[in-house]
């Protein structure tokens, strides 16, 4: 599978109409990914065993996604292999009254994967260039009046790049997915949500005030991407009108991120083999 054509580094003006959100790669069906899945999830819990047992980088995984683009299933799905222990899944919701008290990153850089683990934010504190702008939140949030200038979203964007790359030099790998969704296909994964009584929880009147902003949000998020995409913290547009190619992308894209950071086991030092020794040597003699 490429998954390069979906990588945005930062180097190029893109558009979202260049990624085809019915993208499959060629593939026909869920059948013709599932081998495929299976052994990225075995080789991808391999590498988080040795991430864990290395402690060297943290892996930050973002998803970001207008509603219904299937953030959680995907989650569920590329991550199915790994070891509870070593990874914590983040939801950010609105912010709380504590929240907003402080600077916006403030709610991220607590749930930041220690060196070794894994971090998985379903949205973010890019919220604060999505939302916050589309709905021009900024305007009465309870910041001193030269903290809400016009150019606050920009200043924001170089804030989270900077953020993104005093992570990256600090041990900690940046990842991030914007799954991309037709309008149409959030229209009728909506309209499955009210006519399926076991998804009516998934589903609320929100939805609808927000898709009234889709083209807002559209551009929104292709002036985020621009503006924070970097070689060492990429984005990677998924195309997600079909979801079980968007888990596939999102499998692969993991396991060629793990790869790259090539974590090992420590090496057992000559000390430490005769120590593990002598503890065999008394164990078998305690029997």
């Amino acid at each position: 599978m490429n998954v390069k054509k979906y990588k945005v580094t930062g180097e190029n003006k893109i558009s979202l109409d260049d990624f085809d959100t019915e993208d499959t790669g060629g593939f026909s069906s869920s059948d013709d990914v599932k081998g495929m899945m299976k052994d990225n999830i075995v080789e991808i819990a391999k590498l988080q065993d040795r991430l864990y047992a290395e402690g060297k980088t943290g892996l930050l995984i973002i998803f970001q996604a207008m509603d219904a683009a299937g953030k959680d299933s995907a989650i569920k799905h590329a991550m199915s292999g790994i070891n509870p222990q070593g990874v914590e899944v983040v939801s950010f919701k609105q912010p709380s009254t504590e929240e907003l008290s402080h600077d916006y990153l403030w709610r991220a850089s607590k749930v930041l994967p220690a060196r070794g683990k894994i971090a998985i934010f379903n949205r973010s504190y890019y919220e604060d260039v999505l939302v916050v702008k589309v709905h021009k939140l900024y305007e009465n949030m309870n910041l001193p009046s030269r903290c809400k200038g016009k150019n606050i979203i920009e200043k924001r964007y170089d804030q989270i790049r900077h953020f993104e790359d005093y992570l990256w030099e600090n041990g900690i790998v940046t990842v991030k997915f914007f799954l991309h969704l037709s309008k149409e296909t959030q229209l009728k994964r909506f309209l499955e949500r009210i006519e399926n009584k076991d998804k009516h929880w998934k589903f609320s009147d929100a939805d609808v005030r927000e898709r009234k902003y889709w083209d807002d949000y559209q551009e929104a998020y292709l002036s985020a991407i621009e503006a924070t995409a970097t070689k060492n913290c990429p984005w990677y547009i998924v195309p997600a009108d079909k979801k079980w190619y968007t888990r596939a992308v999102i499998s692969n894209v993991l396991l060629s991120v793990m790869k790259k950071i090539d974590p090992q086991y420590p090496v057992v030092t000559k000390e430490q083999e005769e120590a593990l020794l002598e503890s065999k040597k008394t164990l078998e003699e305690l029997g």
